[in-house]
């Protein structure tokens, strides 16, 4: 069993549709103890210093932008004035900064096996639209990448999940003080120590 402790963060969308507690319970019914919760009004500053701002990562967010346009048949260039990649990316974290910094959001550390991988597939695949019943991003919203940036704005998908182990090491560093997260018991542990001593 590999326990690890991963970042969850239930975006402005979900707190203000009233979902976080939904959304906690999702994660609490598949056996993950809630290490570290706390409610916060990101600012523009912190949210810049969150996402990444490497020309590799604004890249990587262009082409995926680019390829949803592409599977859609709508022409990128006419949406966001360019093909550049980098220049998509720069665009799409500005839309990012603006939505995550606009309402309170509820950040959380989950701990469970093999935490990180669990809560992704969970959570769904980033473009609401594609993701699958019985995900949070499936069952609780009808957005789209396409939709949002043709709004110029950020997709509206809920929650955000650190993509790795090493990913939330990071954003559990970046939003949380060693203080602020707690080690102890709960009834999932309990039963698996209680049954493995059997």
């Amino acid at each position: 069993m590999a326990v690890e402790r991963t970042f969850v963060m239930i975006k402005p969308d979900g707190v203000m549709r009233n979902l976080a507690g939904k959304v906690i319970g999702r994660f609490e019914q598949a056996g993950f103890k809630i290490v570290g919760l706390r409610m916060a009004k990101p600012t523009k500053e912190q949210v810049e210093g969150f996402y990444p701002s490497s020309d590799d990562w604004f890249g990587k967010i262009g082409e995926k932008t680019k390829h949803r346009y592409n599977q859609l048949g709508i022409d990128g260039k006419a949406v966001f004035g360019t093909n550049n990649n980098i220049t998509i990316g720069k665009m799409v974290k500005k839309w990012l900064i603006s939505y995550i910094s606009s309402s309170p959001v509820v950040l959380m550390v989950l701990e469970g096996n093999n935490a990180a991988e669990k809560t992704r597939k969970m959570v769904g695949n980033t473009d609401p639209i594609n993701a699958d019943t019985g995900t949070i991003r499936g069952d609780f919203t009808l957005e789209s990448v396409d939709w949002a940036n043709s709004d110029k704005r950020a997709v509206m998908n809920i929650v955000h999940a650190s993509g790795d182990s090493a990913e939330a090491k990071e954003e559990i560093a970046y939003w949380f003080k060693p203080a602020e997260l707690f080690d102890y018991e709960n009834a999932f542990d309990i039963i698996i120590n209680k049954l493995g001593d059997a």
